[in-house]
């Protein structure tokens, strides 16, 4: 992938041969979506990370608690879910703060991916920035359901990081996404892990 090229110091997959997977998901807690999600983990025995947005878990410790609860990794997705390139360094370095002092965490994943070389320089390398090698695309209301899966099949490989989102948003893609995935590299051999 050419952005892993350009951007060496971000995370984009696992480099492993075994056959491992690291599912993320962005943009929660929320108790509409996040406990559904929880379940079908569980109903695999699959780790995940969750890339939550600070105000959501203030809104919702209970859902928030439950990850934890359930064995999952946190990363910090900021408090307001900002866009980076939109936003001056003082006041993106001020939110993912503001994250902090709820739950502390070396992971961090941009909103939309976007951040500028001057706020990754503030943030590594005391952070880990993890983005993805696969993106189901599952918050698109126009990119149908199966399309979803067979991208994310498709392009899933031996550590990969794929890239869901447990939000209202993408619920229509991912809740069709995520038991058909499980299953299918579940028969293939494949573990699911949470990122270290």
């Amino acid at each position: 992938m050419i952005l892993e090229w350009i951007f060496p110091r971000y995370l984009w997959k696992v480099p492993t041969a075994e056959k491992v997977i690291y599912l993320t998901f962005d943009d929660g807690p929320i108790p509409e979506v996040t406990p559904w999600v929880l379940e079908q983990l569980a109903a695999y025995h699959a780790k995940a990370t969750f890339f939550c947005v600070g105000d959501n878990i203030r809104k919702h410790p209970e859902t928030f608690q439950s990850i934890l609860d359930a064995g999952h990794s946190v990363g910090n997705h900021t408090f307001h879910h900002i866009n980076g390139w939109k936003t001056p360094l003082a006041q993106y370095l001020e939110d993912i703060e503001k994250f902090d002092q709820m739950y502390q965490t070396p992971l961090f994943r941009p909103p939309y991916g976007r951040i500028k070389r001057s706020q990754a320089d503030a943030l590594l390398p005391a952070r880990q920035i993890v983005m993805w090698s696969v993106l189901t695309r599952d918050y698109d209301a126009s990119y149908r359901e199966d399309s979803c899966l067979n991208n994310a099949i498709k392009r899933t490989s031996p550590g990969a990081i794929v890239l869901l989102h447990d939000s209202l948003k993408a619920w229509k893609n991912m809740s069709y996404v995520l038991p058909r995935y499980l299953k299918h590299f579940s028969e293939k051999g494949y573990r699911f892990e949470a990122l270290p």
